[in-house]
């Protein structure tokens, strides 16, 4: 369980820490995917702490670490290309080449929940949302998936702002529920880049205000 006590600077410095300690190690597909998520970790600290500037250095950084980490991965390891289009996305850039990956890596096929969210996101990423409802819909029908997470993924290639709405509030409240988080960083970042995606469609909302929220 997180510890509300430590600050975001904190937890920004011991990511930035970990990561600084993981360069130092050999860099198999293990190691690049810690030192990733040690990176996703500083940059959502950061964006956190009102440092939009250097989030956004750590977010890429995130973002290169994933695509290191792919060609040893083992098979269907869709949740390195989904974090890196995540923190592309998050940190305001261009995240077509990391949607591109997951497709060409076979994730509109893919048999896992995880990979059809891969394709869903990828083609949002994109543009291509008619594309998108077939893998948003298809996740609708699984009871291993966040269905509030689907029903936003869907509401947005459908571009139906108010089952959005109600999607992406409950996406928010599932956050502010949970104690597992990567990373010990308490964060709602699927809520962060859905409202990215949404933003790009004129179809962003308010939120509540939220700890888990900057």
């Amino acid at each position: 369980m997180h510890d509300t006590r430590v600050t975001w600077g904190e937890r920004a410095e011991a990511a930035v820490a970990r990561y600084r300690g993981g360069e130092t190690r050999e860099a198999d597909q293990r190691q690049l995917t810690q030192l990733g998520n040690a990176a996703w970790a500083a940059g959502l600290s950061l964006l956190m702490d009102g440092r939009p500037d250097e989030s956004r250095e750590w977010l890429r950084r995130a973002a290169e670490r994933y695509r290191d980490s792919w060609p040893e991965a083992p098979p269907n390891s869709w949740g390195r290309p989904i974090a890196a289009m995540k923190a592309l996305l998050l940190a305001g850039d261009d995240a077509s080449g990391a949607a591109r990956w997951a497709l060409e890596a076979g994730a509109e096929g893919a048999e896992s929940p995880i990979g059809r969210y891969a394709a869903a996101l990828a083609l949002l990423v994109l543009g291509e949302d008619i594309e998108a409802l077939a893998p948003a819909a298809l996740l609708r029908e699984r009871d291993d998936f966040p269905q509030a997470v689907a029903h936003a993924l869907a509401a947005v290639a459908a571009g139906d702002g108010e089952r959005y709405r109600a999607a992406v509030e409950s996406v928010l409240e599932s956050f502010e529920q949970r104690t597992d988080f990567l990373e010990d960083v308490p964060v709602a970042d699927t809520v962060l880049v859905l409202q990215v995606l949404a933003a790009q469609r004129a179809m962003s909302v308010d939120l509540p205000a939220s700890p888990r929220l900057p």
